[in-house]
């Protein structure tokens, strides 16, 4: 191999995701965005590329950098080869002894440029983001290095700074990078402003991380490209804090478009919600359920309740029933009474009546035999209506037992009980809020025993 001009890559890691996560609450809050501390290098040996590609661009200042020879570029390999393997003490033993003994002193700018990528190679591979961090300033100290490593190495440091949650110097040197970026005529890129937004975002300049987010995101659409989902989730979250309900909904049925999960159906028709749209809301989380995205109990749960709204209690209890059977939703007595009077709501009578039995054998309140009661008198089952009410007393903790003692008095009128019927109507009219019912009913009665008694004397 003859001393020409060979060059190393600089290390160019994948861009820090903006890994945003989302949970809905009872007010729909939308949780922070997280940076993502995930960074991916890849360090090879391209031979005179790097030094071509500058030459074919006319806008850039020239340099004249120095050849790499190669001996010291058969020394770089072979630490690399090294660091390859995972044999990272022995990969640092080589470089050392590059720098301090074969080197020391003789190593012309580029070649120590190259050294210290490689040491920031290694330290990073072993999350020594310090040591990784000194060596890629060391790099960028160097005169004389290529315009496009000096510039990608200064990206690194940016991004190991997020890594470390520096977000100060991090964009302090983004935007140093942005400027260098600028005099060389070379467009950003929609990435590095989305990293620009994410660290404006952790600096509470939420403005400015706005409208960076928002260039990142329309130079992708002007493209004909989808915006990555993580620069939609911070977009989405900036509008919220600023209480743009209306501009969070508009960015969520975009993001649906090309991103379909749960947690965006969750947000949207909670959105609807904040909107006062009930039946937008209600549509949405039917779509999720539809798609098998509701998994969780509560999620199922308000979807029932939803519907419960919208006056569709049949669709309600369908989710309630096949909830419990599979296990989904627990059959406690709250879960069971819900199940009963999404039933009973439906008119589906028979089906809400062993709901509402399995509910109130589960309480240890009275209150749900006093509600299962009232549907045993609807289905024309007297007997066991009555025994309901007698077993609500027993429990007790009733929240209404002026309307148990007028079921069981008409449950006693239909058995022909009368006395006990006129002995539960007179209990039910010590209440101001049943007293007039119930002196109708013993109205009634009254006037259906005289009538039987006329029929026995005729």
């Amino acid at each position: 191999m003859t001393d020409s001009h060979v060059s190393t890559k600089s290390v160019r890691p994948v861009l820090v995701n903006l890994a945003c996560s989302f949970s809905l609450g009872v007010a729909a809050m939308l949780a922070a965005p997280v940076a993502s501390n995930l960074l991916a290098p890849a360090l090879q040996m391209d031979g005179i590329s790097a030094a071509r590609a500058q030459e074919d661009k006319p806008k850039r200042s020239t340099r004249r950098t120095p050849a790499i020879r190669a001996k010291i570029f058969e020394k770089l390999n072979e630490a690399q080869v090294a660091a390859d393997e995972k044999r990272y003490s022995e990969a640092i033993r080589l470089l050392n002894d590059l720098r301090d003994k074969e080197g020391r002193g003789s190593l012309n700018s580029y070649e120590l440029a190259n050294l210290y990528n490689m040491y920031a190679f290694i330290y990073f591979t072993q999350e020594k983001y310090d040591q990784a961090l000194d060596a890629y300033r060391n790099v960028v100290k160097q005169p004389d290095i290529p315009e496009a490593m000096e510039l990608n190495t200064k990206y690194t440091i940016a991004q190991l700074y997020f890594v470390k949650e520096d977000y100060k110097n991090g964009v302090k040197v983004l935007l140093e990078w942005f400027k260098a970026k600028d005099a060389l005529q070379e467009e950003p890129g929609a990435g590095a402003y989305a990293l620009l937004a994410q660290g404006y975002y952790q600096l509470k300049d939420l403005d400015r991380a706005l409208k960076y987010i928002e260039v990142a995101i329309d130079d992708y659409q002007s493209r004909g490209k989808v915006p990555k989902e993580q620069w939609w989730g911070l977009q989405r979250y900036l509008y919220y804090e600023k209480n743009n309900i209306n501009k969070v909904v508009d960015i969520l049925e975009e993001t649906l478009k090309h991103y379909q999960k749960k947690a965006y159906w969750l947000q949207l028709s909670a959105m609807y919600n904040e909107q006062k749209r009930e039946l937008a809301a209600t549509a949405t989380m039917e779509a999720a359920y539809e798609q098998g995205m509701l998994e969780k109990d509560k999620e199922l749960i308000n979807m029932a309740y939803l519907f419960l709204s919208q006056e569709v209690p049949y669709k309600a209890a369908k989710v309630l029933d096949k909830g419990i059977k599979a296990g989904a939703i627990p059959s406690t007595s709250k879960n069971l009474e819900l199940l009963g009077n999404a039933w009973r709501q439906a008119q589906e009578v028979k089906r809400a009546i062993p709901e509402m039995e399995k509910a109130a054998a589960k309480s240890d309140k009275g209150e749900l035999w006093a509600r299962l009661g009232s549907i045993y008198l609807d289905n024309d089952e007297f007997e066991k209506s009555a025994q309901a009410i007698e077993n609500a007393f027993k429990k007790g903790d009733l929240k209404r037992p002026d309307t148990a003692y007028l079921v069981l008095g008409m449950a006693r009128f239909n058995l022909q009980n009368y006395d006990g019927a006129r002995k539960a109507f007179k209990a039910a009219m010590k209440d101001e809020k049943s007293k007039d019912y119930a002196a109708q009913w013993i109205q009634f009665m009254d006037r259906e025993l005289a009538r039987q008694e006329a029929l026995k004397d005729g």
